[in-house]
């Protein structure tokens, strides 16, 4: 019973964890958060729209 409420806890933890991360990843852009981003060949830096 406790081993099953532990595993539980743990699962759902682990769920809340990734989400917290992946929805701040999502706040920084697609660029700020890649983990590539020192070493990234891609252009990132978008020019400014005419207005």
């Amino acid at each position: 019973m406790i081993a099953s409420i532990l595993i539980g806890v743990a699962i759902f933890g682990y769920a809340s964890w990734a989400l917290v991360k992946f929805i701040n990843r999502s706040k920084k852009g697609k660029c700020a958060a890649c983990d590539l981003k020192n070493s990234c060949s891609s252009q990132c830096n978008i020019p400014p729209r005419n207005a």
